[in-house]
């Protein structure tokens, strides 16, 4: 992997304008193909070569934005063919604004599921671009956040900006083998992001380290990161047995088990509970959730316009959402903010919980291509993704997902994660389990 955005800018390798000039190079390469849908060239050099920028934050650096999020003068389409006629936007959306006022030199708009609406990656208007983790076969690299994670594995941005309602920083980050932060949800900025689900969705980012995940946090949270040497000794850390160690496939078993080793080796405290509570979902859920019930009110008027241009699996999983009704929609409030307390006094005493990202390595795209006879595959494959980073955002939580695999295996994301603002925790944390890790996998 390429190094990352604090080493680089510390040691002094390169200017910004190199590193940009690189990261367009490679933003136009086969490793990218599908992965941007639009670059910003031009643009791009410009704010790496303005000296105002020098000083800032990000130093004038290449960084990804997901194509959710409205850019000054650009439409923003989320991945969407019915979109295409929209009008520009007149101003950035806040997280771009910040990573502007940064220094951040924005190489180009990053491809997507349509309308964030699955955590499998693939786009039927845009292609799906491959997992640049595998040379021999194309994988898919996760989603919604498709195109940003290939951008930062392959090196043509240092950070992606995307988004999380339920997984799409994490499932991608753990499928590429890169780093992926969902901070929690209220402590950054939606405006000027197209919407998912008002109440799960998070803006944020995935990296190529823990420490450039604690800067773009910073960044985009415009908050600073409280940074502490505290040891692992000093955590108490759970594993939660209930849904989150189901049906895992081999690499992932053992890469889990190998990361569990490697904590306790440097001296974390580790604990299995059950965290039964997390079987409740599915009937709280059962309704459909929020995001399908936010989404179809966005969305209602644009279907009726252009409905025969969405991609039919995404506007399936929209519709479901005009069937819920009032009541059902405020019971399923109150029944999160229940279930939300219940797990907050099951996990009390511990610093984080640890999970595999998601169970399974990334699956072939030709496996969940688009076309009706793959539709059973496809939401089978989503669902497993989905599965254990949508626990975090229906805790209103924080989470990030690290590279745990072996060199040579596919990748695999370890998880840490707790309820809201243990931000700091989670973070600080992530950084003595990052090294931890790569002095087992040494």
């Amino acid at each position: 992997m390429s190094p990352d955005l604090i080493a680089t800018r510390g040691a002094g390798r390169g200017s910004a304008l190199e590193h940009t000039e690189q990261a367009l190079a490679m933003a136009a390469s086969p490793a990218c193909a599908h992965a941007f849908v639009h670059t910003m060239g031009q643009a791009a050099r410009a704010a790496a070569a303005a000296p105002a920028n020098a000083g800032r934050p990000l130093a004038g650096l290449p960084v990804s934005v997901k194509d959710l999020f409205d850019i000054d003068g650009q439409p923003t389409a989320a991945g969407s063919v019915a979109l295409a006629d929209a009008p520009a936007a007149a101003q950035d959306s806040a997280a771009v604004a910040r990573l502007r006022a940064a220094g951040a030199a924005l190489v180009g708009r990053t491809n997507m599921s349509e309308f964030a609406f699955s955590g499998v990656g693939v786009n039927p208007h845009h292609g799906t671009p491959a997992n640049p983790a595998d040379s021999t076969v194309a994988r898919i690299p996760g989603g919604s956040s498709s195109g940003a994670a290939v951008s930062v594995a392959t090196g043509a941005a240092f950070i992606g900006l995307g988004s999380d309602t339920g997984g799409s920083i994490r499932i991608p980050a753990a499928l590429c083998g890169i780093v992926g932060f969902k901070n929690t949800a209220r402590l950054t900025p939606t405006e000027g992001a197209l919407p998912l689900s008002t109440t799960l969705d998070t803006v944020c980012a995935m990296t190529r380290s823990v420490r450039d995940a604690i800067l773009a946090h910073e960044i985009l949270a415009a908050r600073s990161v409280a940074v502490n040497d505290r040891p692992l000794s000093g955590y108490r850390l759970a594993v939660a047995t209930t849904t989150m160690l189901d049906g895992l496939d081999a690499t992932v078993a053992a890469a889990f088990e190998r990361s569990l080793q490697a904590l306790r080796d440097a001296g974390a405290r580790i604990e299995e509970i059950a965290l039964s509570e997390i079987r409740d979902l599915g009937a709280i859920q059962s309704t459909g959730g929020f995001s399908a019930a936010e989404s179809y009110a966005w969305h209602r008027e644009l279907l009726g316009r252009s409905g025969e241009r969405y991609d039919p699996r995404v506007r399936t999983r929209i519709e479901r959402g005009a069937a819920m009704k009032a009541w059902e929609y405020l019971q399923l409030v109150r029944a999160r903010q229940d279930w939300i307390v219940r797990v907050g006094l099951a996990l009390e005493g511990f610093d984080a919980v640890l999970s595999p990202t998601v169970p399974i390595v990334a699956p072939t795209i030709a496996q969940v291509a688009p076309g009706k006879e793959r539709d059973e595959e496809f939401f089978r494959v989503n669902a497993l993704l989905l599965r254990n980073p949508s626990v975090v955002n229906m805790l209103d939580g924080c989470a990030i997902s690290i590279p745990c695999h072996a060199p040579g295996q596919l990748p695999a994301g370890l998880m840490l994660w707790h309820g809201a603002l243990r931000d700091d925790t989670i973070l600080n944390l992530a950084l003595q389990a990052e090294a931890a890790l790569h002095e087992g996998r040494a």
